[in-house]
């Protein structure tokens, strides 16, 4: 298993600005060849204080594949729905060119009613708006010259600068909260699987959906799945869940902010039983996140336990997206934490 750090900013401008948060995260990141962390990842998100420091993944990437020498840059991940394909075309090929061929490309369709509310753009446009921008990047990186009639966008005999360093494009992936047609396409396409073990669905079957569609459409081998998790790791189990829970239920609590469009009247037929979903994520705790498998926090013992556990839970997974400064969690005691999981835990999973 490969084992990768997340910066999911959940940052209120009063608590810290975004110039410390970018240049601890950044230090961070600095870890990672030392460390053996794999892959670098952030996300697409506005406005609000859940995400929204992450207006362009690719604009952080960039200055991390400056920090490292071996991770990967993932996108995670590129919204289609807010951005035209030409300029995401674009932009990845320089990514890609700047981080020397090590990125990898995350889409996610977005889910919070208030950044379609701020774009202008209809909840029940979501899905094919996702669809024909991901299709329509896919293209402009494999292909010159290409000619594109979409309902959204169109194109005619354009070919996207600077061409990707790797051929004839880098990896994509597609991220799902819990949509099973999500992971079905995803698993059809021969696309990697990014997913949030968060809410409590049944990730078991979503992803046995996935590997099911992959093997049916043909793709060799079983996918690729990438996880996400939170993680503090201490030698003293009692300190560690004494740093972490506070942090992750802030965490839990803006999200539920940033979410509640969907208690509020939003609804649309591309994203059934969202409110039910989000009445359930505002239930969370760090308790019950760590109950499940979510929130990996304890001494390196421990975590290794929930680990294996998580593992059998869901059939394996190839990799493991860690945020690991998550909300007020301070850049020094998140490098003591990824300092100890290399040193102890990571050991048990890679040969």
């Amino acid at each position: 298993m490969e084992f990768g750090i997340q910066f999911f900013p959940d940052v209120d401008p009063e608590d810290q600005s975004g110039a410390d948060y970018w240049a601890e995260a950044l230090h961070l990141v600095g870890l990672c060849d030392e460390l053996g962390y794999a892959s670098v990842r952030t996300v697409e998100h506005y406005f609000q204080p859940y995400g929204g420091y992450s207006p362009s993944p690719i604009v952080f990437l960039a200055a991390a594949a400056m920090k490292t020498a071996k991770a990967k840059m993932i996108t995670g991940a590129l919204l289609p729905v807010f951005n035209h394909p030409l300029k995401i075309a674009g932009e990845l090929g320089m990514l890609d060119a700047i981080a020397g061929g090590r990125l990898e490309v995350g889409f996610g369709r977005a889910f919070l009613p208030h950044e379609f509310s701020h774009f202008g753009v209809s909840l029940d446009e979501s899905r094919a708006r996702f669809e024909e921008g991901m299709e329509q990047v896919r293209l402009l990186l494999e292909e010159e010259n290409v000619t594109s009639q979409g309902r959204f966008h169109s194109f005619e005999n354009v070919t996207s600068l600077p061409r990707p360093t790797q051929k004839p494009r880098p990896p994509f992936w597609v991220a799902s909260l819990a949509s099973p047609e999500s992971f079905i396409k995803a698993g059809r396409a021969g696309y990697g699987m990014m997913a949030i073990p968060l809410s409590g669905g049944q990730m078991d079957d979503l992803l046995g959906q996935y590997r099911e569609a992959w093997k049916s459409a043909g793709h060799p081998g079983q996918g690729q799945v990438m996880l996400a998790f939170h993680m503090f790791c201490h030698q003293d189990s009692a300190k560690a869940v004494e740093i972490a829970r506070d942090p992750l239920n802030r965490y839990l609590e803006t999200l539920g902010q940033a979410a509640s469009g969907w208690l509020q009247g939003a609804s649309s037929t591309d994203y059934p039983g969202y409110q039910r979903r989000i009445e359930g994520l505002a239930k969370e705790t760090f308790e019950t996140q760590k109950e499940r498998g979510a929130a990996w926090v304890g001494n390196p013992r421990e975590i290794t336990e929930q680990i294996k556990r998580y593992q059998e839970a869901v059939g394996g997974f190839d990799s493991a997206s860690l945020q690991v400064n998550f909300n007020t969690i301070s850049v020094e005691d998140a490098e003591e934490s990824m300092r100890l999981f290399a040193a102890e835990v990571m050991p048990n999973f890679q040969s």
